[in-house]
């Protein structure tokens, strides 16, 4: 089982309890778990990594475990509860600096776990219908958390009294009536203080805390379908969406224009990430596929099918390793194909000899067989 986890560069959470791991390089999947004791109950809603080294995979369950999943090992090490099944899944879980536990569940309910202990040691009511909390990169003790009908809030956890920055609901529509509003996920700019979040009406929003303003800076719209996920690519500049009908599209951030589509997917997305450093995607979701398209020319790399219906997924920082891999061996193809080319081309040239001479050849070396006379008519 260690030997297995190793390869794995992509980590999989499914509706039925099953962590999987795929190795792209080598293109095999591995589960994860008991499958003698396979539940919804432990249907597994969130990942993390624990460390820097990308050792251990933190899995989120339905039923409010977190559990400890050893890469090297390739077995679950620990496990502990951060919540109850009754206040809904987890919608977020994130490592702060401290190596404390940050988990959200649908209820509202923000908590703050240390080491070794099984009571939080922060607890926030974030909101109610929570659908996403996510965690700023640039400052791990700074979350962002919204749902359905609860705006988008940025939490400082050092200072958890009040939200460091609240949202403002869109103005009112031409017939002055009241714009729903609905959080589905939430992604910080790196580098700067703006926030990208996607919502249920196929909108997304950029906020910028660093001004008065509390409205988007840029709003957009996608498709007629509700967005359900979104992840930022290391180049920059664009945000990459996804819907419930298996749509994905790459939006630019200055001008609210869809740049491009990525094709293939046939169901729900779920889980949407971008690589770190790398420009691909990878997506999953209801059709139980794992993709790995390209953003540069939108091409599909990679497609694993995992059986079982997807919820969130984790990559790795050696993914790059494994495209390098892949790249050398289609880099001696070409060579192989070159030097057959010049093999051929030094060879001799044979004419061909015409079977009927009577037949005439125009300047371009085209043949132009000769015309019938026609006969006369009696």
């Amino acid at each position: 089982m260690a030997d297995s986890s190793r390869p794995c560069t992509v980590w999989l959470g499914s509706e039925t309890g099953i962590l999987k791991g795929v190795s792209v390089s080598q293109k095999k999947a591995f589960n994860f778990c008991n499958t003698t004791h396979l539940s919804r109950e432990n249907e597994v809603r969130a990942l993390c990594w624990s460390d820097p080294g990308e050792t251990e995979v933190l899995v989120a369950s339905v039923d409010g475990t977190v559990k400890t999943f050893s890469v090297e090992k390739g077995v679950f090490t620990d496990g502990r509860r951060c919540g109850d099944s009754g206040e809904g899944c987890f919608v977020g879980l994130a490592v702060l600096s401290n190596t404390s536990l940050a988990t959200c569940a649908e209820s509202g309910a923000l908590r703050v776990w240390k080491d070794d202990s099984s009571e939080p040691a922060l607890e926030i009511s974030a909101g109610t219908n929570m659908c996403r909390m996510r965690q700023n990169p640039t400052h791990p003790h700074k979350v962002a958390t919204g749902g359905k009908e609860t705006c988008l809030k940025i939490w400082d956890l050092e200072k958890p009294d009040k939200p460091v920055f609240t949202a403002k609901n869109l103005r009112d529509d031409w017939l002055a009536l009241r714009q729903p509003h609905w959080v589905k996920d939430i992604a910080f700019i790196p580098g700067s203080d703006k926030v990208v979040t996607c919502t249920g009406y196929h909108q997304v929003h950029m906020y910028d805390p660093s001004t008065p303003q509390r409205r988007p800076v840029m709003e957009a719209k996608f498709g007629e379908y509700p967005l359900t996920a979104l992840s930022l690519p290391a180049a920059g500049g664009l945000v990459v969406v996804g819907n419930t009908h298996g749509q994905i599209a790459m939006l630019d951030l200055r001008k609210g224009l869809v740049r491009g589509c990525l094709k293939g997917l046939a169901g729900g997305v779920r889980g949407l990430q971008c690589h770190a450093s790398q420009p691909v995607v990878a997506s999953c979701g209801l059709d139980r596929f794992l993709r790995i398209h390209s953003l540069e020319d939108r091409k599909l790399q990679h497609k694993v099918y995992l059986k079982s219906r997807l919820n969130c997924l984790l990559l790795a920082s050696r993914l790059l390793e494994d495209a390098a891999v892949d790249a050398t061996q289609e880099v001696k193809e070409e060579e192989e194909g070159r030097e057959e080319d010049e093999v051929w081309d030094a060879m001799e040239q044979v004419e061909e000899v015409e079977e009927n001479p009577k037949r005439k050849t125009s300047e371009e070396g085209a043949v132009r067989p000769q015309s019938k006379k026609k006969k006369k008519k009696d």
